[in-house]
């Protein structure tokens, strides 16, 4: 969602031959590559024509045609930028939805562990009756005859 909107006035060109329009961009609350991502409504208030082929960007002015390039390199850089922000988000709620399972499914750390109740349908059976200690066995009285 975005946070607002700002006006500002956008210029491309030298100062031989420029180019100046006021753009509203709106604000995000969150980290990118880029630090504004240019539209439609851009390249309709300069008339900007882009070819992604050759990361060109061309738009007309009053002292010819401008134009705005970049190298392939650079934008192979912000391209793994990207891909590792995208990485980094798509981990960081991972990590958050992981937590949220293990807290749940986490046993209860104040149940003690000698407070084991013998089930229903159980009973006790000695082992072995001539044995003076009396070691016994509890068996589920409910179990079928397989």
């Amino acid at each position: 969602m975005p946070l607002g909107q700002i006006d500002l006035p956008v210029t491309f060109g030298g100062p031989s031959n420029y180019r100046t329009e006021t753009l509203t961009f709106e604000v995000v609350g969150f980290h990118g590559t880029y630090h504004a991502i240019l539209r439609r409504p851009f390249y309709a208030k300069f008339m900007a024509i882009s070819n992604y082929t050759y990361l060109k960007l061309k738009m007309p002015s009053p002292g010819g045609v401008i134009t705005v390039d970049t190298s392939f390199q650079r934008a192979y850089e912000c391209e793994v930028k990207c891909c590792n922000h995208a990485t980094t988000i798509i981990a960081s709620r991972e990590l958050t939805t992981i937590r949220k399972e293990v807290t749940e499914e986490a046993p209860n750390p104040k149940r003690s562990i000698g407070s084991l109740e013998p089930a229903e349908g159980s009973k006790e059976v000695l082992i072995d009756p001539s044995s003076p200690k009396g070691k016994v066995v509890r068996i589920g009285t409910t179990l079928s005859s397989k």
